[in-house]
């Protein structure tokens, strides 16, 4: 099922349930996607493709999870419950998150694949990485271990 479809499966089943803090979620999650694709429509692009709402649910969780920090810092338990709730929510939408092992074999083979010689070529390593796993690697790991790898290579 497209995520665009699952989105609306997902809000109705919320609906059905009396589910409100998953049906707020949704909801959120709609409206950010609708945010995207009506600036995407002013830049005269495509509505968001697949591996655009991915990305957008990944950082809507780096959000949430920032949102947490400060809030237990804040002494605000219960807010910051609330937001990992949330994460939980949206992270019910992304596909199985690579492990650890995975992201090094995947991070070699973009080094190999794009002729990544030194810390010069990052970018490019990254931007194959994006392309091909796209919701479901941790890109602030898989930056470290690129720029690890690239440093032993240059």
């Amino acid at each position: 099922m497209p995520i665009r479809e699952r989105f609306t499966a997902e809000m109705k089943e919320a609906m059905k349930a009396g589910d409100k803090p998953r049906l707020a979620t949704v909801r959120m999650i709609q409206a950010a996607l609708k945010d995207k694709d009506i600036e995407a429509r002013g830049l005269g692009k495509d509505p968001a493709s697949d591996e655009d709402i991915l990305s957008l649910l990944q950082k809507m969780i780096k959000q949430r999870n920032e949102s947490a920090a400060v809030y237990e810092q804040g002494g605000r338990p219960e807010l910051a419950e609330t937001e990992r709730s949330e994460v939980a929510i949206i992270e019910s939408f992304l596909p199985k998150q690579m492990d650890e092992t995975e992201t090094k074999a995947a991070v070699e083979a973009a080094i190999l694949e794009t002729g990544a010689t030194g810390p010069k070529d990052m970018g490019r390593v990254i931007s194959a990485l994006k392309g091909t796993f796209a919701g479901r690697m941790d890109f602030a790991k898989a930056s470290g271990l690129v720029k690890a790898a690239l440093a032993a290579k240059g």
